[in-house]
């Protein structure tokens, strides 16, 4: 257990990821000074259904992209790890900014080969529809459902249901149910979109043989 500066935020952050962020409130330009003269990271918690999720991801500040003459910074950092917290305080002592005692979680990153190969043709289904294909292009074949969670229109609960996921296996049944529910209602759409497209346009049609 080890105590960790906190940043809430309605969003959620995976292992990997880049996040740039604004910093304009004092306390979090408080907590920016404090990584960068003491090295400390700090924990973005999700800010769901009105209070402060229990399972965060822990980020450390790459560099400081920009200061304002009002005091503002623009921000870049990169996630490290998953934690979740015992207890949670609204200020650690002498500081503006929220803090809470964690505990690191273990990253398990064995995935299921089936699951992957299904998940990864459904991906390739949900980028052609939306006109996304460059992205599949760019998908590594080891991808991650972490490395793909923001772009599969997860709702940020369903994003959170991932990360309270203790294993790769079970994120790549969270993403491949959520791709199963979604693609049917995508692909009615297109073809009702195709079918207003071509109204009132000739229509070259075989007619029954009776």
């Amino acid at each position: 257990m080890r105590q960790l500066a906190l940043f809430p935020l309605n969003l959620v952050v995976f292992p990997g990821e880049k996040l740039n962020l604004h910093i304009f409130e004092p306390r979090y330009r408080q907590l920016v000074r404090d990584c960068l003269l003491e090295g400390i990271t700090f924990g973005i918690t999700p800010y769901l259904n009105g209070g402060v999720s229990r399972r965060g991801t822990e980020v450390r500040l790459l560099d400081v992209e920009k200061n304002y003459p009002s005091g503002e910074l623009d921000i870049r950092t990169k996630a490290i790890g998953v934690f979740e917290m015992d207890d949670f305080q609204r200020e650690l002592p002498g500081k503006l900014y929220a803090g809470a005692t964690v505990r690191n979680l273990a990253d398990d990153r064995e995935a299921d080969p089936a699951l992957h190969a299904r998940t990864r043709v459904l991906i390739e289904q949900l980028y052609s529809i939306l006109g996304l294909r460059r992205l599949f292009l760019d998908l590594p074949d080891g991808f991650r459902v972490y490395d793909v969670a923001h772009q599969l229109g997860m709702s940020t609960e369903q994003e959170y249901a991932l990360l309270e996921a203790d294993t790769e296996a079970e994120r790549q049944l969270l993403a491949l149910r959520h791709l199963e529910r979604i693609l049917p209602v995508l692909q009615e759409t297109e073809r009702l979109k195709e079918r207003v497209r071509l109204n009132g346009h000739f229509k070259n049609l075989t007619p029954p043989t009776f």
